[in-house]
């Protein structure tokens, strides 16, 4: 086996690495109970199955063709920057709006710093 072969396995487990991160994540969206658990599952499995897979396309372009793609490179960084925190903040809007929590949940951290009065600077 070549190097060239070996890379484009490499490329390959990447890729598929980053697609049984996806799906993992549809199975975790389809089966959890509430927005909270869903939103969870959606952004931490997510975001590392795009960064494997653009990490895969990115590898495949530097090693095999020798062309650096700063558009992937700003795709990786973007995801991995934005996703959670986007993540973040519709879970703490559902909060703030009061959706409700699934029944099976064991505690709920926010409930005393969200009711807590709020300290002026």
């Amino acid at each position: 086996m070549s190097a060239s072969d070996w890379i484009e396995l490499s490329v390959a487990m990447l890729i598929l690495i980053g697609t049984i991160f996806n799906f993992i994540s549809a199975i975790g969206f389809i089966r959890l109970p509430d927005v909270y658990n869903r939103a969870h599952a959606l952004a931490k499995s997510t975001t590392l199955g795009v960064l494997f897979a653009l990490l895969g396309a990115f590898f495949f372009f530097l090693f095999l063709e020798g062309y650096f793609s700063i558009k992937l490179f700003l795709g990786i960084f973007f995801v991995f920057l934005t996703s959670p925190v986007s993540s973040h903040m519709i879970c703490r809007s559902a909060y703030r709006a009061q959706v409700p929590l699934a029944d099976i949940s064991v505690r709920d951290d926010l409930e005393e710093p969200i009711k807590a009065p709020s300290r002026s600077i």
